[in-house]
C-alpha cells in the first residue's frame, strides 16, 4: 500500500478530537479528577487513545516509507526523529509516552495517579506539537 496521506490526517483528526477531551478534564483540579474515578478512568483512556493513534501514524511512516523496523514501539518515534519526520529532540522526549501507555493497557503495575497527572498536565502540549510536526511534514510531501 502506498503512503496514505488522507489515513494520517484523519488519524490526526483523531487525536485532535481526543486531546480536546483531555484538555476539557484537566480544567478540573488533581483533587476532582481523583474524587471522581469516571474523571480519572476517562483521562487514562483518552491518553492511551492518543498514544495507540501516535503509534498508528508512526508505523504507517515506517512501514510506507521504508524506514528500519524497530524492536519495540517506543522506537517508533526514534525512527521517525531519525528520518527527520519529527525532530530528534521531540522525538526522544515523547517516545517514553509508549510506557504510560503499557501501564494502562496491560496494567503492569497500578498507576501513580498523582505522577500520571502532574506528567500530562506537564507534558499535555507535546500532544499537540507532535500532530503539529505530522501536518508540517505532510505538507512538505508532494
Amino acid at each position: 500500500m502506498p503512503f496514505d496521506k488522507n489515513f494520517v490526517i484523519k488519524k490526526l483528526e483523531m487525536i485532535a478530537e481526543y486531546t480536546k477531551e483531555l484538555k476539557e478534564l484537566l480544567e478540573y483540579s488533581d483533587n476532582d479528577i481523583f474524587a471522581d474515578h469516571n474523571k480519572l478512568h476517562s483521562a487514562e483512556r483518552l491518553v492511551q487513545l492518543v498514544v495507540d493513534l501516535m503509534l498508528d501514524v508512526n508505523q504507517h511512516f515506517i512501514r510506507e516509507l521504508d524506514l528500519k523496523i524497530p524492536d519495540e514501539l517506543r522506537g517508533t518515534f526514534i525512527i521517525l526523529g531519525e528520518n527527520g519526520i519529527l525532530p530528534q529532540e521531540f522525538a526522544e522526549k515523547i517516545a517514553p509516552l509508549t510506557g504510560v501507555r503499557n501501564i494502562l493497557v496491560h496494567q503492569y503495575e497500578r498507576i501513580e495517579k498523582d505522577l500520571f497527572m502532574r506528567n500530562l498536565r506537564k507534558n499535555f502540549g507535546d500532544l499537540q506539537e507532535y500532530q503539529k510536526h505530522i501536518f508540517k511534514y505532510l505538507e512538505n510531501l508532494t
